[in-house]
């Protein structure tokens, strides 16, 4: 893994979970960081207890939080985790609005800030790394419209190296799939939602997965395929508690 230090690190919902995780160690390892979210208090919260961190309140899933974010920090490094809350519950108990809710944010999130990338665009060798979800490959039946929202961010980030490469742009593009994540908000969220569908504990719904990531250990594995965008481009990986896994 490469340094961080000198490079401008933008993170799209870096005020919790694995954005923070990617902040912390960003600013650790000496890179200017600018993390992003919609609320307020815990941005001014992260940068109280991260000094040096700077901070931008805004809803990323508007057409033009790029430019706005882009106009504060130009990154080397674009981290894109922001999104919203599934529903927990199965499909025939969801209105449409529940069952659209990550469309709304997620995949906007992730296809105005790819296509400025490429409209802007941003700087040759620029790598922007995409946060979907093992949903995404697995399906996720009490979690509404959320695994195909996710595996449509893998398809952008896909067709964004495509054009990238088209038109001679030198961005790398690359997107990770965490499993889920049970020591952040999300995670929570989702071992909640199994458990009570399963008719399980929570405890036992935990036991019962494979070798779970942290939310530490998938920021290693963001910042590593962001140091190394030779070696990610245009692919995706699996996280889970052993690492990165190439999706064939």
């Amino acid at each position: 893994m490469l340094s961080l230090s000198g490079k401008n690190v933008v993170v799209i919902g870096g005020s919790r979970g694995v954005g923070r995780q990617v902040v912390e160690a960003a600013v650790r390892d000496g890179a200017r960081v600018l993390a992003v979210a919609r609320q307020e208090e815990p941005l001014q919260q992260l940068a109280r207890e991260l000094p040096g961190t700077e901070v931008l309140s805004l809803d990323a899933s508007h057409e033009d939080a790029p430019s706005r974010v882009f106009d504060v920090l130009q990154p080397d490094i674009l981290v894109l985790g922001g999104g919203a809350f599934p529903p927990a519950a199965p499909l025939h108990e969801q209105t449409w609005q529940q069952f659209a809710v990550n469309w709304e944010a997620d995949v906007k999130i992730a296809f105005y800030f790819c296509k400025a990338a490429l409209s802007r665009p941003l700087p040759a060798g620029t790598a922007i790394v995409l946060i979907s979800s093992g949903a995404a490959l697995a399906g996720s039946p009490v979690s509404g419209g959320y695994a195909g929202s996710k595996r449509t961010q893998l398809f952008i980030a896909n067709y964004s190296q495509k054009e990238s490469d088209r038109l001679g742009l030198g961005l790398r593009f690359a997107a990770v799939a965490p499993r889920i994540t049970p020591d952040t908000d999300i995670g929570k969220h989702a071992v909640a939602a199994y458990s009570r569908y399963l008719g399980i504990s929570a405890a036992d719904f935990v036991a019962s997965m494979a070798s779970s990531p942290t939310a530490s250990g998938v920021a290693s594995a963001v910042i590593e395929l962001a140091t190394n965008p030779d070696q990610s481009k245009g692919k995706v990986f699996v996280v889970s508690g052993k690492g990165l896994e190439l999706v064939p």
